[in-house]
């Protein structure tokens, strides 16, 4: 069985039939119903999958309908006389813009459209008082800055992107660590020195788009005193908060997107919690389970 295996993926030999009998043409046919990774390990057969998996046609309906869009955050000299494929492969690592604040990519699979928004692209209350707030370097962000909360009474993190977003349903979600982490003799360790005042009220997460959407969520970020027993599985690791989900339905006119989270109940205060981003991430692919995300 692996000798006629072997035989089906090499040129014709004595008459009998084999896959490089095939067309380039009706290779690229069926390449449009498979995912790009599918496509990518196919093309290694022989030259009529080669050939197909290169074709413009091809990846061209692996990129989204106005993918212009994309195209227009980069100068026109890097994409310039790219195949569809290579601008494929630009867009499956993240592209930053607005100064390096936000990034955009596609799913490498699904081939939709992903972002994130750094901190450092947010309103944040009090974080020009070093009292207050310090922005930390790290490996452990995409943007490698996070923003550090000591201690406050008012806490309110708030932010805004105009996008056009291709149609489709999207979740949108702050990635947030409780207590300061580092390292230390080459290890990873978490400090919770300042880490206090959120287990008391709830942390509210809104949403709102320009064409009238809202959702909200509240969360308590710290596990309460009785789960201490079990161990706090809150503290030391980042974790995505859901705030909610919003609908594109046309990308013409680009979606505005507005979005905080808030404790601003000043009978206490609150500190050692990391702010790192926020992700706008499609639904479809954020319901596939990604590890320290909270619905």
């Amino acid at each position: 069985m692996g000798a006629s295996l072997s035989n089906l993926t090499e040129e014709s030999n004595g008459g009998r039939p084999s896959l490089g009998d095939i067309p380039e043409s009706c290779v690229a046919c069926v390449f449009h119903y498979l995912t790009p990774p599918e496509i990518c390990n196919l093309a290694r057969l022989n030259r009529a999958f080669r050939g197909a998996a290169s074709s413009d046609s091809v990846w061209e309906s692996k990129l989204p309908p106005k993918y212009q869009d994309l195209l227009d955050l980069m100068p026109p000299e890097r994409y310039q006389n790219l195949s569809k494929k290579d601008i494929f492969a630009i867009f499956s690592r993240p592209v930053p813009f607005d100064d390096g604040n936000k990034e955009v990519w596609l799913d490498r699979v699904t081939g939709k459209v992903c972002m994130s928004i750094s901190a450092k692209a947010m309103g944040i209350t009090g974080i020009e008082d070093r009292r207050y707030w310090n922005w930390i370097p790290t490996e452990e962000s995409r943007f490698h800055v996070v923003a550090y909360l000591q201690q406050i009474w008012w806490f309110e993190v708030d932010g805004f992107v105009k996008f056009p977003f291709p149609p489709d349903i999207y979740t949108l979600s702050f990635r947030i660590h409780l207590g300061r982490f580092g390292k230390r003799l080459g290890r990873r360790v978490c400090n919770f020195e300042h880490t206090h005042g959120w287990d008391i009220k709830p942390v509210r997460f809104e949403l709102s788009t320009s064409d009238g959407q809202q959702a909200s969520s509240e969360c308590c970020l710290d596990e309460s005193e009785q789960d201490d027993v079990n161990g706090n599985h809150k503290r030391g690791c980042w974790i995505e908060y859901k705030v909610g989900e919003f609908i594109v339905s046309e990308s013409d006119p680009p979606t505005e997107v507005r979005f905080s989270m808030k404790q601003i109940d000043c009978t206490h205060s609150k500190g050692g919690l990391c702010v790192d981003s926020v992700y706008i991430i499609p639904s479809n692919l954020k319901n596939r389970g990604r590890r320290g995300f909270l619905k």
